[in-house]
């Protein structure tokens, strides 16, 4: 799948997480037993995985500094986030912002 773009980002309907990061990022591959987890416990939340990087455009929208970053959309609005989560109940909280 291709990243979508801000304008169809924020015309999402419903609950996403996007994850902003990196496949050879340690931080984000540490994160991910957690991120699915607590996934889990939320099925009816879309998961998009966002390669991330210089010159890429949705991460810079969303100001993304660190990876890995995720954040807590409900219909295109930001809800959420956390960055470098150390464990679930930190990606947890995002749902209860």
């Amino acid at each position: 799948m291709s990243e979508p773009t801000r304008v169809e980002v924020d015309a999402f309907s419903g609950p996403t997480v996007l994850e902003f990061g990196a496949a050879w990022c340690g931080y984000c591959r540490a994160a991910q037993a957690d991120i699915a987890a607590v996934m889990k416990n939320h099925p009816a939340v879309r998961l998009l995985k966002i390669e991330d990087g210089k010159g890429k455009p949705l991460g810079r929208s969303f100001r993304v500094k660190l990876w890995p970053t995720l954040v807590y959309l409900e219909n295109g609005v930001e809800k959420g986030r956390v960055v470098r989560p150390n464990d679930a109940a930190e990606i947890e909280a995002i749902f209860a912002a």
